[in-house]
């Protein structure tokens, strides 16, 4: 296992995923496969082949169509299971679903906080696989959303070359913006600096925090 500075190290140097995706693809259609580092519900399985029947396996073929899976350099698989709105990461530490049919997946969980994180993950996983769909209950909306959508349209805003006050108006309408901009208040002014220096921040480095704030 790599210590932690190189740990550190590798996810500065390849942003945070295990296999990065390519640019083009819209976000619906990504996949990305953030490295397990950074993703605290990543779940970390043994694969074992199985038969058909067996009421514990898995058929790979009916997974198939929301499945991603890559293979990293030492061998190890990474997969993600995504419908392009939902997702579910793992990890294989033994074995491997590629070529597989039936298999049966021997989770790793342990300790008490690494366990936790890892448990709403488990019953997405197990839901899918006994009723072919992602369960809307086991994805509740994030109220963080709307925010970090916000620092993004700033973040290109400012890639265009937006003043402060473009993207005030931008964000607010030019009618809120010219009551208050030049106001008495610094409220406005305030919010909209705020947004910026998070959407810097964010650019240098700050997104690769987002997936451990939902922990």
């Amino acid at each position: 296992m790599p210590g932690r500075a190189a740990l550190r190290a590798a996810i500065r140097s390849n942003g945070g995923c295990t296999f990065a995706e390519t640019p083009a693809r819209s976000a619906q259609c990504a996949r990305i496969i953030w490295s397990a580092a950074l993703d605290p519900g990543t779940l970390q399985a043994e694969v074992i082949p199985t038969h058909a029947d067996d009421p514990d396996g898995i058929c790979i073929a009916e997974i198939a169509q929301w499945l991603t899976l890559v293979t990293d350099e030492a061998g190890r698989e990474h997969a993600v299971l995504s419908d392009g709105w939902r997702r579910i990461r793992l990890d294989i530490d033994a074995g491997g679903l590629c070529g597989a049919e039936t298999v049966v997946l021997r989770y790793r969980l342990e300790g008490v906080i690494s366990a936790e994180s890892r448990v709403l993950p488990l019953r997405r996983l197990l839901h899918l696989c006994r009723n072919r769909r992602f369960a809307r209950s086991l994805f509740p909306p994030d109220p963080r959303m709307v925010r970090w959508l916000t620092v993004l349209r700033v973040h290109d805003a400012l890639l265009d070359g937006a003043s402060q006050r473009e993207i005030g108006a931008a964000l607010f309408g030019e009618d809120h913006l010219h009551r208050h901009w030049d106001g008495a208040s610094d409220s406005l002014r305030s919010r909209v600096r705020r947004l910026v220096q998070e959407a810097r921040a964010t650019a240098r480095g700050g997104y690769r925090q987002l997936l451990r704030r939902r922990r």
